[in-house]
């Protein structure tokens, strides 16, 4: 990549009076020789700790700090990261990683004793991490984070200081995608030793990867610089990044349009009819892999009865939901897994998928009466949504929806702020809420992890089946792929059959970036790292789109 450390005035895209107010009067101030981008980024993040995060917003930032034995590259495809090479096993049991030669942004060199410091800590219950359980195809995993074995048990170990040895429960041949997520990622053991869970502040953070966090205004902005320890620092233009929580996307289109922002990660559906029309060079829309659905907290007497699940899955409207008010291309989803997963057959599908909707909610009605509910015994529950993107704009919809099936049935629906919405679903204190996954690496595991009952609290439902656990498990021991496609969709099936989990649609990704910035490649799993981003050299100067209320409505 050709670096051009001038362009910053050349590319200001009328927002250099907003870059210097935005920055300045945070605390910190960019000097006129500076490639500065300015990124939203859907959410406030709760930590930047890649131990103790759960969010796409987070993983967007803690992925510019930090790099794992394995990368993404500029499709989002995993390449090697801290690792150069590694060796497997032939049982497919025992990865053996070889560390390149890099260093931590305070000039420690990274060591496989960080790495296995690393799975050490986050596995141990004491971190009190959200996201452990994505770890346990690894020995000892799970009985390190339920508190039965001590940590060091985990079977990840330093051979050395550049070879680090991870030994598997069964063959898992996705564990170089899984390898670029941040639960896998290095920490500094010898900062986070000094300083505890304060290493993560400013004053204190040491990080391999291309960008350390210089300030994190809380709700306003996170600061991050160029890291020149970097091990390919040579290839990365830009200079200094900044995030900004867009949780009104209405509003950051504005912000991208008026070139106050460079990008943001998500537009309203509805905007995208004037957008396309208007400012069609900004307008990014790709098939992405995630899924929208919604969890019944099975711990509420309410949703222990699988006939109450299905007569509300059944009850919504996705294609009217996906066609009228996502209206971005977005599918009606009758499996959790989307398609275009790697090695899968998606054979798995709700059983009424064809049924009319108004057939649909007559059986729902049934289904809620063979239960109990009725005239005398209303069904009456509380419906909790995110407070991002779209989520405001369906939660009615699907409101009346489910109150369509009978007048006794009665719903409230209550927004939520994004981050604390997550929060309360971990905890399980809600009814019933909306939520959205985007798979940490290409494999249907990554969506069907979200039913297994040691991913709890990942699994929102508390669903709880001892014949399902053991067909993911046994799909996941399956070394013939045709046929571990197989045992995954039956188990899938039943995830669908006893319906903890309602899927809504499958996600697209939506995304406005400015046509100076280069490097931005549309990818399934919308990550899209600063380190690979650049501006393109033009002579002129770039207009704001459209005219000055393009996109208000």
């Amino acid at each position: 990549m050709i670096r051009n450390r001038s362009l910053l005035a050349a590319l200001a895209l009328g927002a250099s009076a907003f870059a210097l107010a935005a920055c300045g009067g945070g605390g910190s101030e960019v000097s006129s020789g500076t490639v500065v981008i300015h990124r939203g980024n859907s959410g406030e993040p709760l930590t930047l700790d890649p131990h103790k995060a759960s969010g796409t917003w987070e993983n967007n930032i803690i992925g510019d700090m930090f790099i794992g034995l394995t990368t993404e590259d500029i499709n989002a495809e995993p390449i090697p990261g801290m690792a150069e090479s590694w060796d497997i096993s032939e049982d497919g049991l025992t990865w053996t990683f070889h560390l390149r030669e890099a260093q931590w942004s305070d000039g420690q060199p990274v060591t496989a004793g960080d790495f296995e410091f690393a799975f050490q800590r986050i596995l141990n219950p004491e971190t009190l991490s959200q996201y452990a359980s994505l770890l346990y195809p690894i020995v000892n995993a799970q009985e390190v984070n339920t508190g039965d074995l001590p940590p060091s048990e985990v079977g990840v170990r330093a051979i050395d200081d550049r070879t680090l040895e991870i030994r598997l429960n069964y063959p898992a041949p996705y564990l170089p995608g899984l390898l670029t997520h941040y639960t896998t990622f290095p920490v500094p053991r010898h900062v986070v030793e000094e300083y505890g869970d304060q290493w993560i502040q400013p004053r204190n953070i040491v990080v391999n990867g291309p960008y350390r966090l210089v300030q994190w205004s809380t709700n306003n902005f996170v600061h991050l610089e160029r890291n020149e320890t970097f091990y390919g620092n040579d290839d990365v233009c830009i200079d200094d990044v900044f995030y900004y929580p867009t949780i009104d996307s209405a509003a950051a289109v504005r912000r991208v349009l008026n070139g106050e922002l460079h990008l943001n990660n998500e537009f309203p559906g509805q905007h995208i009819d004037r957008l396309e029309q208007e400012a069609p060079e900004y307008v990014r829309v790709a098939p992405y892999m995630g899924t929208v659905y919604y969890a019944l907290n099975l711990e509420n007497p309410t949703f222990q009865d699988a006939r109450v699940r299905n007569a509300l899955g059944m009850s919504i409207d996705r294609d009217f939901l996906a066609e009228e008010i996502y209206r971005a291309g977005q599918q009606p989803a009758y499996s959790l897994v989307p398609p275009g997963v790697a090695n899968y057959t998606n054979e798995a599908r709700v059983r009424w998928a064809d049924e009319p909707i108004d057939a649909r909610r007559e059986r729902a009605r049934e289904l809620l009466m063979e239960a109990g509910f009725g005239p005398d015994n209303p069904l009456e529950f509380e419906y909790t949504y995110r407070s991002s993107a779209d989520n405001p704009r369906i939660a009615p919809v699907v409101q009346q929806d489910w109150e369509s099936i009978a007048d006794w049935v009665n719903v409230s629906i209550t927004q939520i702020e994004l981050q604390i919405h997550y929060e309360n679903l971990r905890a399980a204190d809600f009814q019933v809420g909306d939520g959205g996954w985007i798979a940490d690496f290409n494999d249907a595991y990554s969506f069907l992890y979200l039913g297994e009952t040691q991913s709890i609290p990942m699994n929102y439902s508390r669903y709880r089946n001892p014949q399902y656990d053991a067909l993911v498990a046994a799909g996941n021991r399956e070394q013939d792929m045709e046929v571990r496609a197989g045992i995954l969709a039956e188990a899938e099936q039943m995830l669908l059959d006893d319906m903890p989990l309602i899927p809504i649609v499958f996600y697209v990704n939506k995304a406005l970036v400015n046509p100076n910035v280069t490097g931005w490649t549309d990818n399934i799993l919308r990550i899209n790292r600063t380190r690979w981003l650049c501006f393109a050299d033009v002579n002129s100067d770039v207009e704001p789109a459209g005219s000055e209320n393009a996109a208000e409505e």
